[in-house]
């Protein structure tokens, strides 16, 4: 599989690119960043995915997240992907949280999203076949992952699905119970269909609730994000951990919102517990 570089530029020592390619999940050009830190030749470097939320692209987190500095320092790989499919005769939905920019990081069962809406395959599968076979750089053995909001949900479901291969799970202002909440109620019953027991494995508190398991997590969420109450409980979160023996690290940070200003601001310590978790 050939990827196409569509732009590079030195940042913080190291390079930032942005990349595209024929995705056989999605069955559409799909477009990614990564930024490599400044490294010996031959020599390999831990990784970590970022999984942005809706109506974003690989673009929101690469312009305003601010993660290039923390990831110099530390020597770690930063990769974010798309949200969903996209072009001419994929499906799409008027609103903003369903369709393109919403995939919510699940292969849909349902039509019309079924044939291209296969975003758990391309992250999970597809993405790291291809990061592993054109960035050397990148040790494959030392993988962390985070997110924000619908992100946040594929972070979660991601590695509590994937406890092997993820050595460290944070996220931003997650949807941490999508199966309780309108988003997901709407996202889920379109993707996957009516039946809930087709969700579960779509839903961080159901997975904690059906045995996955992490050794520890960290999540911040700002208390004057205005989807705190409705769509994201991070409460629901906390319980599901606390009886589940799940270390939890649940910081409710005073005064701020679901923007990357909230984003940007705790990057660096996301970036820095993945670090030491993907060393230690």
């Amino acid at each position: 599989m050939t990827i196409e570089t569509i732009s590079t530029s030195k940042a913080h020592g190291g390079v930032q690119g942005v990349y595209a390619h024929d995705s056989e999940a999605t069955g559409t050009r799909m477009t990614f960043s990564v930024f490599v830190p400044e490294h010996e030749e031959g020599e390999t470097l831990p990784v970590l995915w970022y999984l942005s939320g809706l109506t974003c692209t690989h673009a929101n987190v690469t312009d305003k997240g601010e993660f290039r500095g923390p990831c110099a320092e530390h020597r770690v790989i930063f990769i974010a992907p798309d949200t969903s499919p996209r072009g001419e005769g994929v499906a799409n939905d008027d609103a903003y949280d369903m369709g393109q920019g919403a995939g919510f990081y699940v292969d849909a069962t349902q039509e019309p999203w079924a044939k291209h809406f296969r975003m758990r395959t391309y992250v999970e599968q597809e993405l790291p076949a291809l990061i592993a076979g054109h960035f050397p750089v990148v040790d494959m053995g030392a993988q962390a992952i985070t997110g924000h909001s619908m992100g946040g949900h594929g972070a979660l479901t991601i590695g509590l699905r994937n406890p092997d291969r993820f050595r460290s799970v944070s996220a931003f202002a997650p949807i941490v119970a999508p199966s309780q909440v309108p988003w997901g109620e709407k996202a889920l019953g379109g993707y996957l269909g009516p039946d809930r027991a087709a969700w579960r494995q779509a839903d961080a508190i159901a997975l904690i609730e059906d045995g996955a398991r992490l050794p520890d997590l960290l999540i911040d969420q700002g208390d004057a994000d205005q989807f705190l109450a409705e769509q994201l409980r991070p409460e629901l979160l906390a319980e599901a951990c606390e009886k589940a023996g799940i270390p939890l690290t649940l910081r409710m940070q005073p005064g701020y919102d679901h923007s990357y200003n909230f984003i940007s601001t705790f990057m660096a310590d996301h970036v820095a517990w993945a670090a030491e978790r993907l060393r230690g």
